[in-house]
């Protein structure tokens, strides 16, 4: 067991990694997912959500406290929702008007792009190739998962008025989407229609305007996430657990696949728009060496290299305590 003194200096990594992962779900383009894997919590999530199951509610009827708090991984999920919840408060707001604001959405998007790419290719340096036949079968698997998720980032976009049965299974779609690296689930609500509709009743909420039927489309809509994520997590555990290095290939993919949707050279088709949940961009090729080109080009770079010595650092210092 970790010592007491050891427990905050955890914590509140656990607290700051929330942070992130919070304000890139919000995000339409940048999955919360992709955020734990370059984390490198992404497993130890899955597997502690999988784990409200039948045994933990066998150790609750026998009030075995202490093994159920450890058999969830409760601190970690705690520590990590405070981070999560206050990422989106936070980093929501922040993140909304970089990315409104066309000076600085190039730049944004730009350190988003280096830091996935950058962790794209450590997940894929990290996948333990068992043979030399099996390499073709990891390529491929990989090439599907760049081919799924860039196909999903070319779907367009609708705007619904929904039942409460439609919102509950968006929740669930929506959320398995968001614990996958590579596919954000906000955009994913984009393309289901409810998005729209989701923000606009948090921002109902946060203003006071409380009714029956935004406290009603809320429940309904967390439920169809609570109930995705249970079940999802469990299918992501055993696949993590069985067929490891085929999972981490497709989830590689993925995150190179989503990458066309936080592409830095963007065209606003929607410039009278101020809403960036209605806004409607569209990717371009830079035709001239200019001085954003460059701009945004050392950002990348910058950002690519921060989280390759990330990864090095953190490596070195769990060595050390091995």
């Amino acid at each position: 067991m970790d010592q007491p003194k050891h427990s905050i200096p955890r914590d509140l990594g656990n607290v700051a990694r929330g942070v992130l992962m919070g304000g890139a779900d919000v995000i339409p383009g940048v999955s919360g997912g992709t955020v734990a894997l370059m984390l490198g919590i992404y497993e130890r999530l899955v597997t502690a959500i999988s784990h409200f199951d039948v045994r933990l509610l066998g150790l609750l009827r026998a009030k075995q406290w202490k093994l159920a708090i450890g058999h969830v991984d409760l601190r970690f999920l705690i520590t990590l929702a405070m981070g999560i919840g206050s990422g989106v408060m936070a980093l929501g707001i922040l993140m909304n008007r970089l990315l409104t604001d066309p000076a600085t959405r190039p730049l944004t998007l730009a350190a988003f792009f280096g830091m996935i790419l950058a962790s794209a290719v450590l997940v894929g340096r990290s996948i333990e190739v068992e043979s030399e036949r099996s390499i073709g079968g990891l390529l491929l698997l990989g090439l599907g998962g760049v081919v799924f998720a860039f196909g999903v980032t070319m779907l367009p976009t609708s705007a619904l008025d929904p039942s409460y049965g439609y919102l509950f299974l968006c929740g669930m779609i929506a959320i398995c989407a968001m614990i996958l690296p590579g596919i954000s689930g906000a955009y994913i609500l984009l393309i289901l229609g409810v998005y729209g509709f989701m923000t606009g009743i948090l921002e109902e909420l946060a203003h006071g305007a409380i009714t029956s039927h935004s406290i009603t489309a809320t429940i309904v809509f967390a439920s169809g996430c609570a109930i995705g994520l249970l079940a999802f997590s469990k299918v992501l555990r055993w696949m993590l657990a069985h067929l490891h290095a085929a999972t981490m290939a497709v989830l590689c993919g993925f995150m190179i696949g989503a990458l066309r949707k936080i592409w830095p050279f963007q065209t606003d088709l929607t410039p009278d728009v101020e809403k960036l949940k209605e806004k409607d961009f569209e990717n371009f090729l830079p035709t001239q060496l200019d001085g954003q080109f460059f701009s945004v080009l050392a950002v990348a770079l910058i950002a690519a290299a921060l989280t390759f010595a990330l990864d090095w650092i953190g490596r070195k210092t769990k060595a050390a305590h091995t």
